[in-house]
């Protein structure tokens, strides 16, 4: 067989021209940089008040190689638009003064993140921090004449003498730079560190709604393993007195007070070892005492929002939708607040009273926008138009599907299809995977996914597509969470491999053209699919674990190994093996191609070169293509397309038959192999 090169670039020239951006599509198919200046709205806050909405928009600047978000504002009463941030870099994270009148973001205008201040009636934004270290996440005292954030510690003069003395080096899982919280006075433009204690590092915080105090939740250090150590404490900003509150094992956070002040409310585990499954909301009063937990008959993972006078209010998965929840403390009682089997929620915001919700949702029908309706009885009037974008394009359709899994689980997923979908041709399959585990493929109308897999272009081309959500998926409860425990990959390929075949069964795929790519946990299991296979035809893995062995010793989140298959390699060898695509690498025949970050700390890039160098040891065609400078995700719009470039070559050649001619740069020119 052709063994084709390993090819490591690095696509940083300004004004760089793909061959596929240049490939003439059919018509009313965008383009890939179409799909990568698609402008979507992403976060949403509503002043207290109720008069206006901030709402940030995303797009590319392909100039400087970076995603820019601005801030934009509606005014509720007219629906009047107009956008509040013009600056080169990004302005991000807004929240409202709880007076109104003001609201700041973050923006690293000036080398480090710094906040600014600005008026909804407009007017220049004002820089009220000057960080060295730049600011991490802040929060409005209740009266608005303070702000506290979180800002990471600058070396210690110690630390610089050395660095002076001996170079750089580092010396593992020692000196900590740790995150302390400030206080800084709008009025006077004054910080100051209120909280420093070498042994915490803060990560959230929130105010009591008198001011005079505030809760937190701290790690013992910075490593991210760490947070699974998280604990809950209280701080008097009059006497600085830290006490802790809630000291349990396993990680606890997400601190908020109750309306009157009496009680906090947090995200908990309860000391639970897996922690990856379901969190629970709990109580625990603010002076101390016994905790009380609220959502134990509430069998989904929690991400709270806020608690005030109408309730607790929180957001989770139900199958493939996200909904609003409220939680009444008193009953312990759940409610539904947003319904349909087809709603994607994804950011909320109440005015003060908690009388009306803005958000941003989607479905398979409908491009993410921002809607405002009542909260007492949901029903959303939209505000924006971002689905203009898509007027002139004929998209590919989303639908759910299930069925039965090679042990008898059931297992949903998107179908997509082609705009002018045939049921009686017989059309390629792409199989997109999304990561986690815990994570989840949902039907919206634009996909995620877009940015690294060509899919409305192969859709134009005549093909279909699914995205499984296999065991461990979120949406879907504890025990499918916990289903691929002690079973990776073998279970995860089950999930897959019985949707292909529930597709060919219905008539209109091509059992000779199947392929298979994801990112991360999704790049995993098509690693698997790519050694333990022989049903596809081609194959992307991107920044996809090919040992756990190997990824036990160097990833960031060691724990996550031990989570899923239950022992560390020493103690269990067997269990490492079952589940590492290398343990099958002699029987592999796929056509594979290995996407990687270089710095990849989540998934290190030593992943992607073993799965590479045991390829081409056999002599399968592969190509090992690494992104240079970004970690576990491609971030960057050029690198973007060019991802999206190698993915449509790649799968070009070996699904449909288009053999490269020439290669520069990236930049292929393409004729149809001879038959």
């Amino acid at each position: 067989m052709r063994i084709t090169k390993c090819l490591i670039i690095c696509l940083l020239c300004s004004g760089l021209v793909f061959g596929a951006q240049a490939q003439s599509f059919k018509e009313g198919t965008p383009g890939f940089k179409d799909i990568l200046e698609l402008k979507s709205p992403r976060s949403v806050s509503i002043s207290p008040d109720g008069k206006y909405i901030l709402y940030s928009v995303f797009q590319p600047n392909w100039e400087k190689n970076d995603y820019i978000s601005q801030i934009w504002m509606i005014l509720v009463r007219t629906g009047e638009i107009k956008q509040m941030t013009y600056a080169d870099a990004s302005s991000k994270e807004f929240a409202w003064s709880p007076d109104s009148r003001h609201f700041a973001f973050l923006s690293k205008r000036d080398k480090k993140t710094q906040l600014y201040l600005m008026s909804p009636t407009g007017g220049e934004a004002r820089k009220i921090s000057d960080l060295k270290t730049g600011i991490n996440s802040y929060r409005w005292s209740p009266d608005s004449s303070k702000i506290a954030y979180l800002a990471s510690d600058e070396k210690k003069e110690k630390e610089k003498d050395i660095e002076k003395k001996y170079g750089s080096f580092d010396i593992i899982d020692t000196g900590f730079n740790m995150t302390h919280l400030w206080l800084l006075d709008i009025e006077s433009g004054k910080s100051e560190k209120i909280i420093e204690k070498e042994d915490l590092n803060i990560s959230q915080f929130s105010w009591s709604p008198n001011g005079k105090k505030i809760a937190f939740s701290a790690e013992p250090d910075t490593r991210i393993i760490s947070f699974s150590k998280s604990d809950i404490y209280i701080f008097e900003l009059e006497s600085k007195k830290v006490t802790p509150l809630v000291t349990q094992p396993g990680p606890d956070g997400q601190a908020v007070w109750s309306p009157d002040g009496t009680t906090i409310l947090f995200t908990s585990s309860m000391g639970s070892e897996t922690y990856f499954v379901n969190n629970e909301l709990c109580t625990i009063p603010a002076e101390g005492g016994k905790i009380t937990c609220l959502t134990k008959q509430f069998d989904e993972n929690i991400n709270l929002y806020k608690w005030n006078d109408r309730g607790i209010f929180f957001t989770a998965y139900q199958g493939m939708s996200r909904h609003l929840f409220r939680l009444d403390p008193q009953k312990g009682t759940v409610d539904q607040v947003t319904k349909g089997s087809d709603f994607i929620l994804a950011g909320l915001s109440m005015d003060h009273q908690a009388r009306q919700l803005a958000m941003v949702y989607s479905n398979s029908r409908n491009y993410p926008e921002i809607y405002i309706t009542p909260l007492k009885k949901i029903k959303p009037r939209k505000l924006t138009n971002f689905s203009k974008q898509l007027a002139k394009w004929k998209m590919a359709t989303k639908e759910k599907i299930s069925w039965k899994s090679t042990d008898g689980v059931e297992i949903t997923g998107v179908l997509i299809k082609p705009a002018d979908f045939d049921p009686n041709k017989k059309y390629p399959l792409f199989v997109i995977i999304h990561g986690g585990p815990t994570g989840i493929s949902l039907p919206q109308k634009f996909d995620r996914y877009n940015r690294y897999y060509p899919i409305e272009q192969w859709a134009a081309k005549g093909a279909v597509f699914l995205e499984p959500n296999y065991r461990g998926s979120a949406g879907f409860g504890a025990e499918f969470r916990k289903l691929n425990y002690r079973n990776l990959g073998v279970g995860d390929y089950w999930d897959v491999i019985s949707g292909v075949d529930h597709l060919i069964a219905q008539g209109f795929v091509d059992k000779e053209k199947v392929a298979s790519m994801g990112w991360s946990q999704g790049g995993y299991i098509s690693a698997y699919i790519t050694t333990f296979s022989k049903r596809f035809k081609a194959v992307s893995v991107g920044a996809g674990i090919s040992d756990w062995i190997t990824y036990y010793y160097r990833t960031d989140i060691t724990p996550f190994t031990v989570h899923y298959l239950g022992a560390t390699p020493w103690k269990d060898p067997e269990i490492y093996k079952k589940t590492s695509p290398m343990t099958y690498i002699n029987k592999a025949q796929t056509p594979t191609l290995i996407q990687h970050g270089e710095f990849d700390r989540r998934v290190p890039t030593t992943n992607a070169y073993k799965l590479y160098r045991g390829l081409q040891d056999r002599g399968i065609p592969s190509k090992l293509i690494i992104y240079k400078g970004f970690g576990h995700g491609i971030t960057k719009p050029k690198e973007n397309l060019a991802v999206l470039t190698h993915n449509w070559q790649w799968f070009n050649e070996y699904i449909y038959g288009e053999k490269p001619e020439e290669e520069v740069m990236g930049e292929k020119k393409t004729k149809t192999k001879d038959k």
